[in-house]
This record gives structure tokens, sequence and C-alpha cells, in this order.
């Protein structure tokens, strides 16, 4: 399985020769996919078949970390302006560089008692943490090597159904309707990580040679004009469909906004923007990525400023999960 990444890197580049990633790859039907999905209902499900598309790995294709190893904060060699998603849980802190999970996607992990399931889809640059207990139940998540709207399609082992990574949502199995409750998680500088957690840990490669960890698979994608041709759907008005918005439940915000005015507040919302932290899907070395900036949202409570749930994607993705929504511009 672990082989499957160079096949994908031919695939993409066969694709972009013929014109299939601007005209979008073959649908694959539900009777293509019985051999490998024997549990799976597909009798149950809240969205077209249609909308499922092959991303071109098999089933956990793309390794999900069950088993995840974590070194002390001060011993990690990474560059400070390096992104990660960053989690803190009563106390206990951990990172977990886009770096590792852009070759993995899905880490399945416990703070300090807590399941957690941590997430992040390159091709709509989503990164969400979720709770993933559901009824009692702890679900462990992998890959489908599926895509619908371009973004990751999970699915749990317990039960086999499929999930939305974008909403959390079941969309195909018996698991259909149910929402995983996210998690607030933050995607940071490990500058920023450091200094806000300097007895904190930092996900390292169980193996570093299985990937080219810190390399970008994705070179120059924020800067395309259109998104893959995974996408098949509407492109949003105003705003270029690669541009990062800032959302928060289904409203959204303009990265370049927030990065002008350096502050936004909206009611009980702030949202807060500095420098320091490297596009992910930018250059070949990750650490070489233009600045996009460290993005902070929290709400005012009456015991002060508490971290909200947010992700940092781009507009096309946002648009076609929310397409009756607004993305504040100015």
């Amino acid at each position: 399985m672990r082989d499957w990444w160079p096949r994908r890197c031919l695939q993409i580049a066969a694709l972009c020769l013929s014109g299939l990633l601007l005209t979008g790859p073959v649908q694959a039907q539900p009777a293509d996919w019985l051999w490998e999905w024997t549990q799976t209902d597909f009798d149950t499900t809240s969205v077209s078949f249609d909308e499922i598309l092959s991303g071109g790995p098999p089933k956990d294709g793309i390794p999900s970390i069950d088993d995840p190893v974590f070194e002390p904060v001060g011993e990690a060699d990474l560059p400070d302006n390096e992104p990660m998603l960053t989690v803190e849980v009563d106390g206990v802190a951990r990172a977990y560089p886009l770096r590792i999970l852009m070759w993995h996607e899905i880490v399945n992990d416990e703070i300090a008692g807590t399941p957690l399931t941590i997430t992040f889809c390159p091709l709509c640059n989503t990164g969400i943490v979720f709770h993933r207990d559901v009824d009692g139940r702890v679900l462990d998540f992998g890959t489908t090597g599926k895509l619908r709207k371009s973004d990751l399609v999970m699915y749990d082992r317990q039960t086999e159904s499929w999930w939305q990574q974008f909403t959390g949502e079941a969309i195909v199995g018996t698991m259909t309707g149910t929402k995983l409750t996210p998690y607030p998680s933050r995607l940071e500088s490990f500058a920023l990580f450091k200094d806000r957690f300097p007895s904190g840990e930092v996900l390292v490669p169980a193996n570093e040679g299985s990937r080219r960890y810190g390399q970008n698979p994705y070179v120059g994608y924020d800067s395309r004009s259109e998104p893959y041709g995974f996408f098949v759907g509407d492109l949003p008005a105003g705003i270029a469909p690669l541009a990062r918005v800032i959302r928060v439940g289904d409203r959204a915000w303009a990265l370049d906004l927030l990065r002008e005015e350096k502050r936004l507040e909206d009611g009980d919302l702030v949202i807060t923007w500095e420098p320091g932290q490297a596009s992910a899907l930018d250059s070949h070395t990750i650490a070489s990525g233009f600045d996009v900036g460290n993005v902070v949202v929290q709400r005012q409570t009456e015991d002060g400023l508490v971290d909200e749930v947010y992700t940092v994607e781009f507009a096309f993705a946002f648009h076609a999960f929310y397409p009756d929504s607004v993305i504040t511009t100015r």
C-alpha cells in the first residue's frame, strides 16, 4: 500500500497532460466499490453517489496514523514557520505538522483521556479535529481514497460508514446523518506553538524514510486559477477559488481582508492575524512556501477569550458546502 504515492503522482501528471484535471475523473458507481467495501451499507446514503469520485488511492492507500509517536517540543528540529494543527486538552498540548498530515491525512489519537481524530485534506486545505467517540463508542478512522466536492471522504473501521471530512457528517452507511463533534484547534506555526506550550509534544513519523516528509506533492496548488478536476461544481463569485478564507460554522471571511485589518470583531467573535507561517501547498519544500500568516479565532465569554472551532480553507471548498453563504471580503 505504501507505494501508492508514486503512482498517484504519475496519475496527476498524466491527468494534467490529458486535461482531465480540468474536466474531472471518471465517476465510480457503487457496484465498483462492493469488492472493497463488503461491510458498507450502500442502501443508506444522504448524497448522490455521482458526487463521490475516486481520488486515485484505494481504501487505506493513504494510511492513517493509528499509533502516533511524539517527541518533546524542545527536541523537534523544525523550521519556525512550519505549519501544524495544534490541540490542547486539559493542559496536554500536541502539534501535528502538516508535513506529516500531508501524507497521512488522519491521525487517531487520545489526549488526556479524550479520543480525537486529527484530519487534514490538502485539496481543500481543511484541517479539523473531531471527537471520535459517538454514542459511547470510540471510532477509528481511515481514508476511503474517495473525494466529494474535492474533499476527503473518511470511513470508520467499526461500521465502514463514509464520512465527509469538511462537515464531519456520515454520508454513506449505517451511521448516515450522524455528525462528529469538532474540537477547537489552531493552524499555527511551530514557533507559536512552542512559545505557547514549551512542554508540548510534536508528532514525528514512525518511519522517517517511508514518505518525503517536509516536501509538498502539490507544488503551486494554491496559486492555481482553479482547483484540480476532482472538484465538480460552481466556483465562488468575487474571490479567487484558491484564496484562503476563515470559516466559523457557515460564515467565512477572506484571509486577505484579515491580513489587511489584522483584527476583525463580529459579535463576540475575535479573529486576529500575524505573520510567520508558511503555506504547505506552495513550494516544493513546505518551509519555503509563501507566508500565509497565523489566524486565531476566539470567542469572548464571561471568563475571557476562549478558542473557537475554525478552519482556514480554500474559497471554492467553502462555497461548495455553503453555497448560500456569503464570504466577507471587505
